[in-house]
């Protein structure tokens, strides 16, 4: 594969400053697509073009400038690597200047070039008054050491020199990570005839190869990639930072609109609210609590209900606020995800922010948690973020499930867990080499074993009895944690030797049911009675009339010998002594040895002494326990 650099270059400013020329003068193609555009003369839609130098491929987003048209500026703006920044030198600055500016900055654009345009318009004298201008309005912003190049596209002034700043720009720019999770957010969609449906968009993290299965958010719908093109030609893989064309099978153009993204399949979930840090620009208005606003993310829009997390009223002009937003529309969000506020109406840029936690629970208002939370991941150390993700999750996190809210690799989830784990900060449950492990906080684990033991020591409280609490009713008891959760707390319970698990039953370790006298006394005569009877077992109820202890206990003391295998249960209202059982299994080899292995329910009764009520249990239990198997009416002794 060629070692290409591909740098995408948005142009920024006001109408008719030569944003479009000026990108036609560099790569030699027209950006307006639009018939409109070409007889209005101003740039409606996205424009693109493209342009091949020493090694590095610019990927040219020509926006609109007017006012109208901001809300399709933004859809391009989003994934730009550098900011090609027009003023005219016959103009200076304007109003879309400062809006487009404001947008720059509010996304956390880094690099830029400021490109004076129509410099051969103006004197030399109001071309350095033009300059002093820019460099004042810029100051303490991303573009205060920016390059300044006049141009002119009519005489072809400084377009060499725009250009070699713009390969130094890129140079000095890092390369994305085409390792990441695939992001293409969608800009146009539109059918091909004899291709069917296309989409162009600018990756912003991740590759795209042909052949491959992608999902299209928020819809979820699985479409294939048919082909892609790039810069004019026909590609089989497409990287992050790259302008691309995708053509889409199984799926009608009709169904996708702008706004929506292609992503890696199976693993994200569109939001409909999101937590972020806002910053109002010093020129808005007050933003007042549950006030709705457009937002601006990617290429996608959505009205927006802003309500602060911090118990304020408003958000003052130039100031930094926690919120919730809660959005008309599931849009595919991450954090980090920059994003921009515009006002209802009249339609102005009034702030904008970045996305810090696109799967939020419902937030109160003035929760000091959620800003210690949040202050957390707005620092943007993974594994500080991680430790927060799992505090805020007590019953724990899956990798999928921290894939999905973050968007990191599972590579880099492994790593940060093991550290953590290491440093008894998080507890990792199953294999962290897999996709199947889960973190939990060490103090949420540390609760939990705290929970199932007050569980298991509350039944025993409550079931003097009993020698333990089955482990779905533990699991019910314990708040019904998760599955791996609570297995891995019972490990570690029987490591300690706090719990002993025999079978299915949980109990203290170290106790054992002491039985008072009359409890003692009425387990020897229930053995007793059994014992006697043979297979002519009486009923319970007999037995029971007969103890010196209530019907509840009598019934646990019952329980304790079948646990001990002194009673032998045959069927539910049906119990033995477990020395008749073994009587009978006797009686039944010496029958087989003597008289052939074949036995009829009636020769079973001669045989036993007991009724048709006795010998049609018995005979199933037998079947059970595979010392007999029945054909027909009879019965072969095995």
């Amino acid at each position: 594969m060629e070692d290409v650099k591909h740098v995408i270059v948005g142009t920024a400013g006001h109408i008719d400053h030569g944003k479009s020329a000026l990108v036609e003068a560099l790569t030699g193609t027209n950006p307006d697509r639009l018939e409109e555009e070409k007889r209005r003369g101003i740039t409606i839609d996205l424009g693109f073009a493209f342009l091949n130098l020493e090694g590095i491929r610019f990927g040219f987003v020509d926006v609109p400038g007017h006012e109208k048209f901001v809300r399709n500026m933004l859809a391009g703006v989003g994934g730009i690597d550098v900011v090609l920044f027009v003023i005219a030198a016959d103009e200076s600055i304007k109003p879309q200047t400062r809006e487009h500016f404001d947008i720059c900055c509010l996304l956390g654009i880094s690099r830029g070039i400021i490109a004076i345009t129509k410099s051969d318009k103006v004197s030399p004298d109001v071309l350095d008054t033009v300059r002093l201008e820019i460099e004042e309005f810029v100051r303490n912003s991303f573009l205060e050491s920016a390059p300044i190049v006049p141009v002119s596209v009519r005489s072809g002034a400084g377009i060499e020199d725009l250009k070699q700043e713009l390969r130094r720009s890129a140079n000095a720019d890092r390369w994305r990570d085409d390792k990441q999770h695939l992001r293409l957010p969608i800009d146009r969609a539109f059918a091909m005839k004899g291709f069917g449906a296309v989409v162009t968009g600018t990756l912003v993290a991740g590759a795209l190869n042909v052949g491959a299965e992608v999902q299209l958010y928020p819809t979820r719908k699985r479409v294939r990639v048919r082909g892609l093109h790039s810069d004019g030609k026909q590609i089989e893989r497409a990287v992050a930072g790259q302008r691309t064309a995708a053509n889409l099978a199984r799926i009608d153009s009709s169904e996708i609109k702008r706004g929506m993204v292609l992503a890696t399949p199976g693993i994200f979930e569109p939001s409909s609210r999101v937590d972020a840090a806002v910053t109002l620009l010093p020129s808005a208005h007050p933003l007042k609590n549950r006030a709705r606003v457009h937002m601006h993310q990617g290429t996608a829009e959505a009205v927006a209900e802003v309500v602060f997390l911090d118990g304020h009223a408003e958000l003052a002009a130039g100031h930094t606020s926690f919120v919730q937003m809660k959005l008309d529309k599931p849009v595919l969000i991450l954090p980090g995800d920059r994003f921009i506020l515009r006002q209802l109406s009249p339609m102005a840029t009034i702030g904008g922010g970045r996305v810090l936690d696109a799967r939020p629970a419902r937030r109160r208002r003035n929760d000091h948690g959620v800003k210690s939370f949040l202050e957390i991941i707005e620092r943007g150390n993974q594994e500080e973020t991680l430790v927060a993700l799992a505090e805020a999750s007590p019953r724990g996190l899956t990798s999928p499930e921290i894939v999905s809210r973050t968007g990191w690799m599972k590579d880099d989830i492994h790593f940060s867990a093991k550290n953590l784990a290491q440093s008894q900060r998080l507890r990792i449950i199953g294999d962290a080499a897999s996709s199947d492990f889960t973190i939990v906080s060490a103090p949420a684990f540390a609760e939990s074993l705290t929970v199932i033991r007050k569980a298991v020591d509350d039944f025993h409280g409550a079931n003097p009895l009993l020698p333990g609490i089955p482990k779905q009713e533990l699991h019910g008891r314990a708040g019904k944690p998760r599955a791996e959760l609570f297995e891995a707390a019972l490990d570690d319970l029987l490591k300690s030797r706090a719990i002993v698990i025999s079978g299915d039953l949980v109990q203290r370790a170290g106790r054992e049911i002491a039985l008072s006298p009359e409890e003692a006394r009425a387990k020897e005569l229930i053995e007793e009675e059994f014992a006697t009877a043979g297979l002519m077992v009486p009923s319970f109820a007999v037995v029971l009339a007969k103890l010196p202890v209530e019907s509840r206990r009598a019934q646990k003391i019952l329980q304790i010998l079948l646990r001990e295998k002194v009673l032998v249960k045959v069927a539910d209202d049906l119990v033995f002594h477990q020395l008749a059982v073994k009587n009978l299994r006797e009686t039944l080899a010496k029958y087989c040895k003597e008289r052939g292995a074949r036995l009829s329910i009636g020769a079973f009764k001669e045989l036993t002494g007991v009724s048709r009520k006795y010998a049609i249990p018995l005979l199933e239990y037998l079947d059970r326990e595979h010392l007999t198997r029945r054909v027909g009416d009879e019965r072969v002794i095995l």
